[in-house]
């Protein structure tokens, strides 16, 4: 899952986006309405976590864009206002979920992760495949019965095998899921996380390279 957080209280944002990496979330963060904007233009989010009340383009208009844009993107509005109006206005402005400020970071997430999974076909809670069984809410994965010990990149990739259901996962795309936007394609980071990842699983190799176009779980 890839997450735009847009939030103008700099130590607020960060921590956000912090919390969703340990999450194995990738989370990009900008500070302003229009930074957003630019990073919608250019980047695929499956949710983006949106202040209401932001310097140079307010939250409303950014939202707006984004709903008539027709994208799959989801959008969990932020706000300090407490009042049922305001909560409702927000929602008429077509985002998909609405918290207010001061909340407890577990349910943010939790409502982030159920957006996710509301802007991608549906994917069974446990991914089970080749003897693989990865459960990414309980953040647990196991081969044939064995604990794997995976960092987060590495279970972010492996989840993404998962999910493919067989398919080729490119490289780009493996890059696009699992890393937010501070990674370098050239930096062959995602050759080395599947390195790993194959070390981990252990013996009878399952990861497939497709040379030209990526990795599968057959």
């Amino acid at each position: 899952m890839r997450v735009l957080v847009v939030e103008d209280e700099r130590l607020l944002a960060d921590a956000i986006a912090a919390g969703l990496r340990r999450q194995a979330i990738a989370a990009d963060v900008v500070y302003d309405g229009e930074a957003a904007m630019e990073r919608l233009a250019v980047n695929d989010y499956d949710v983006v976590v949106l202040d209401r009340d932001l310097p140079i383009v307010p939250g409303d208009e950014v939202c707006t864009s984004l709903v008539d844009a027709g994208l799959d993107t989801r959008i969990l509005m932020l706000t300090a206002a407490t009042a049922v109006t305001q909560r409702v206005a927000g929602l008429g402005l077509g985002a998909d979920d609405y918290l207010t400020k001061p909340f407890a970071f577990a349910e943010l997430t939790a409502r982030v992760q159920a957006l996710g999974r509301r802007a991608r076909p549906a994917a069974p809670p446990v991914l089970d495949r080749a003897g693989i069984r990865l459960d990414p809410y309980r953040q647990t994965v196991t081969r044939d019965g064995r604990p794997l010990g995976l960092s987060r990149k590495e279970f972010a990739v492996l989840a993404e095998l998962l999910r493919a259901d067989g398919g080729v996962v490119s490289a780009e795309q493996l890059l696009e899921r699992a890393w937010d936007e501070h990674a370098d394609p050239f930096t062959g980071v995602v050759r080395f996380t599947m390195m790993m990842v194959r070390r981990k699983l252990g013996d009878p190799p399952v990861i497939e390279t497709i040379h030209g176009s990526g990795y599968r779980i057959p």
